[in-house]
């Protein structure tokens, strides 16, 4: 939530009632003091005086200008920015297939672990959001135009077979071509956005394709798109192949041929950049669990845009909370007195 905005900041004057009110209590608990002569019985008068020194005596009059707080608050009709959900938005996934993505430091690969994450997220979008799917490896690949249609989501979601080099900016470019055409009719928001995002999630550093990762969150940018970026994979990950298999991966310490392995680290730092650049967040996710939880997460935040909203009733509620708080106080602090 932005900066809170009031549409009658005159009526927050109403507010200098609360360090008055204080004030007058304070007034008067002086002044009975004053008057502790009155009473006639020693121990009565010992067990007020030691009443009055208990600072929870206090607390029924604290919830009290609380609620006056709050309540004076609500008459001004304050109004903030708030995160609501939009069911025109568009939401593209945009995936690594590079070879890399069949090691098994996240189980049972890190492909499969990605995919499961993907299903994960289609079920918990709103049904009215629109998501699409682009792979990339040497090339991209669109496999999913934007749809409602979460069986075919699915579908191409398990179509997803690893593949050879990483191609990060050539991707992006392809995944903006695709939102933009399913945004085409859709004007950007205040904030310069468009309703959607691409997710993009990556184990590696680019070694393919003709834009670098930074030209194509560019191109996102300009297009009003935020980039959520997921850097896949642990530090350690290995990936070992046998005959034949090195050469589909471009290569490896043994030209591709005989049986090898060698490290394929994921690229945090890029894909930071990446989300940095378009206004969106990026994650780390080493394990089959965490990539989970970051699709989950998105799920309920990604498909959301920002609006102006009276927070009124905000106010109220807690004036409200507050003042019956102070009167469920008021009746323990009374019992608790002589």
């Amino acid at each position: 939530m932005r900066a809170v905005t009031f549409a009658w900041p005159l009526l927050l004057l109403v507010l200098l009632v609360v360090p008055l009110a204080a004030a007058f209590a304070w007034w008067v608990d002086r002044r009975r003091a004053r008057y502790a002569v009155a009473f006639t019985n020693l121990d009565v008068l010992a067990a007020v005086a030691t009443a009055r020194r208990r600072p929870w005596r206090w607390l029924p009059l604290a919830l009290f200008l609380l609620a006056l707080a709050c309540a004076s608050t609500a008459l001004a009709r304050p109004r903030a920015d708030v995160e609501v959900s939009t069911n025109r938005a568009t939401i593209v996934l945009l995936v690594d297939v590079s070879g890399s993505m069949r090691a098994a430091d996240v189980k049972p690969t890190r492909l499969g672990a990605a995919q499961h994450a993907m299903d994960v997220f289609a079920d918990k979008l709103p049904k009215q959001v629109k998501v699409g799917l682009v792979s990339f490896s040497t090339t991209p690949d669109v496999l999913v135009l934007p749809t409602t249609d979460r069986d075919e989501l699915r579908l191409g979601i398990s179509f997803l077979e690893p593949e050879s080099g990483t191609a990060i900016g050539d991707g992006l470019a392809v995944a903006v071509k695709v939102a933009r055409s399913a945004l085409a009719h859709v004007p950007r928001g205040k904030d310069g956005y468009l309703p959607g995002a691409i997710v993009l999630l990556s184990d590696g550093a680019q070694t393919r394709g003709t834009l670098s990762p930074l030209q194509g969150a560019a191109l996102a940018r300009e297009a009003g798109l935020r980039v959520f970026t997921i850097a896949l994979g642990t530090d350690h990950g290995r990936l070992t192949f046998g005959n034949g298999l090195g050469g589909s991966l471009g290569g490896g310490p043994f030209g591709g041929y005989g049986f090898g392995s060698f490290p394929v680290k994921p690229d945090p730092v890029t894909l930071a950049a990446i989300a940095h650049a378009t206004g969106g967040q990026t994650y780390r996710a080493q394990s089959a669990d965490e990539v989970d939880s970051v699709y989950k997460h998105l799920s309920s935040s990604v498909a959301k845009k920002p609006e102006r909203r009276e927070i009124s009733s905000w106010f109220a509620g807690l004036a409200a909370f507050f003042l019956l708080g102070s009167l469920g106080a008021a009746r323990v602090v009374g019992e608790k007195l002589p």
